[in-house]
């Protein structure tokens, strides 16, 4: 990343100004010699305009330095998939555990900016007469905000659009429960759509491989809220249960295979990651992902890594958090590979589905399956993803574990392997353990989506990270727990003071990267 791309100044960012965009926008922006609003409404125009922002929003698609700074130097390395071995701001940044104020609001601002604003425009043009549009951007604004409230906490979600002089954050809780009706609306209303076989309006709209499908759409939903039941298991595991077994009930159900996996089809672009690995290496594999895939063997490490140029033949991660005097020290290390090299993005996969589910089965939840079959499933459904033989054989793997990791430019960035659990099922295993091995997997499964990655990490404790070896943040974030959540954003604190009040008030604690979310609580796993 060229740091200086990151401008100091903030054009359009507080939530006065999204808000300000929508209350009289039809008003202020009719151009009397250009389309009127009834042209613009054929062919639903004046809606189908306001979804691609959304869609190249989610994960930022271009340009690659805003996602550098959206997910790449947060969740990307937070989450054990990647590092960087360039020393930003000195050598003490979000690696080391220095929340760099400048990096860590763009996430909110992406979100606030592109998905809220005009989702709000899409329900005032949308709602009363072409309501399936608003039910598929109440899908998107989900699945954007589960993100921004996993990394921030308490944030603007009911109050969004108000023109109050004090825009109140709701609690996480709060949040979620808006997140589950929000998925309530659009599973309801696209379902009695295919079920009355009404043609679909969302071809041509749709940048996902759904192409507009219906159908895919509340399928993803429904695998959206299990995702998010999974979250609150250990905070509220009666509503966790509900709402999982409810997306299991749905009658168009959950994803089953990689075709129902949800993906961004970007026209113009490759993942941004690719230009950050290859053209920037400013980001590469982590000691982890070596630690972890180079110990079990695994057959996807041709998929999600190159070689090592420096030491051929081998796959060579860089650990986060060391002292890093030059990106020369870590020349030639692995960088990200062809997973990256694609215009498809992965917004979930359908692999991640069958481990939630296995998850919910070993806690004795109603999942259509057996905790082994349904992790057995997972991994093979993972290693159809990358059309790879042998899911079978490495499942039943039962040996192989991860190995100690070796920086050799550096035996002080050294560590014992710690992620210690085999790959086969073992039903004499304690419910912890088999646990750790579906989280693993998942972690496995889900490389290279990095914020997911982070917030089940974060709820489970799996997989087990190597700890940094340089913590510069003066106590806010302990070396045992690591970050747990991003500061909230300096544009709110400038446009929106008085609702960053009423965040800290609802976080419960500082506002500072040691602080744990809601859902994130010291509770056991079991």
């Amino acid at each position: 990343m060229i740091l200086n791309k990151i401008k100091t100044t903030v054009i359009c960012i507080s939530l006065f100004t999204a808000v300000g965009c929508t209350g009289d926008f039809e008003d202020i922006n009719t151009n009397p010699y250009g389309a009127g609003s009834e042209i613009l409404e054929q062919d639903f125009n004046n809606i189908k305009s306001l979804f691609p922002p959304m869609f190249n929003n989610v994960l930022v698609v271009n340009p690659e330095w805003y996602y550098q700074v959206q997910q790449g130097l947060q969740g990307d390395i937070w989450s054990g998939y990647m590092s960087t071995p360039t020393p930003f701001a000195g050598g003490s940044n979000n690696t080391t555990y220095n929340l760099v104020e400048g990096w860590n609001f763009y996430a909110w601002d992406a979100a606030y900016i592109n998905i809220m604003a005009n989702n709000l425009k899409i329900k005032q043009r949308a709602e009363e007469k072409y309501s399936q549009f608003y039910a598929l951007s109440l899908i998107i604004k989900v699945q954007a905000m589960h993100r921004v409230t996993d990394m921030y906490g308490p944030c603007v979600y009911s109050q969004f659009g108000t023109e109050n002089p004090v825009i109140a954050y709701d609690s996480q809780e709060e949040v979620y429960n808006e997140m589950f009706a929000d998925l309530d609306y659009a599973v309801e209303n696209l379902s009695a759509r295919i079920n009355a076989n009404e043609p679909s309006t969302f071809v041509g709209t749709d940048l996902t491989a759904y192409n507009g499908d219906y159908t895919k759409w509340v399928i993803y939903a429904n695998s959206l809220r299990l995702r998010l039941a999974m979250r609150l298991v250990k905070i509220n595991p009666t509503l966790a249960k509900t709402q999982a077994e409810k997306a299991m009930a749905q009658e168009f159900g959950v994803m089953q295979t990689n075709d129902d996996s949800c993906v961004l089809v970007s026209p113009n672009y490759n993942n941004p990651i690719a230009v950050i690995t290859s053209s920037w290496e400013d980001i590469l594999m982590s000691a982890d992902m070596e630690s972890n895939m180079v110990g079990y063997k695994d057959p996807r490490l041709a998929a999600y890594f190159k070689t090592s140029t420096e030491f051929p033949g081998t796959y060579k991660g860089v650990r986060t958090g060391i002292e890093i005097a030059a990106k020369a020290d870590h020349t030639g290390f692995s960088q990200i590979g062809d997973v990256v090299f694609t215009n498809k993005i992965v917004w979930m996969p359908a692999a991640e589905i069958y481990f939630l589910r296995a998850e919910g089965a070993l806690r004795g939840w109603n999942m259509g399956g057996s905790a082994q079959s349904l992790y057995e499933t997972g991994i093979a459904t993972s290693f159809a993803q990358y059309s790879l033989p042998g899911a079978n054989e490495y499942a039943a793997n039962n040996v192989d574990m991860a190995k100690d990791y070796v920086d050799p430019t550096d035996a002080t960035n050294n560590g014992v392997a710690v992620n210690k659990v085999t790959i086969a099922w073992d039903a004499t295993s304690t419910n912890e353990v088999n646990l750790q091995r579906i989280i693993t997997q998942k972690w496995i499964a889900g490389f290279p989506e990095g914020q997911e990655a982070w917030s089940e990490q974060r709820r489970t404790g799996y997989p087990v990270l190597l700890q940094v070896l340089k913590n510069t943040s003066g106590g806010k974030i302990t070396t045992q727990y690591g970050v747990r959540r991003l500061e909230f954003a300096k544009s709110e604190k400038a446009g929106n003071p008085g609702g960053v009040v009423t965040g800290e008030a609802e976080l419960g604690g500082p506002d500072t990267g040691g602080t744990r979310l809601w859902w994130d609580t010291t509770t056991p796993n079991f």
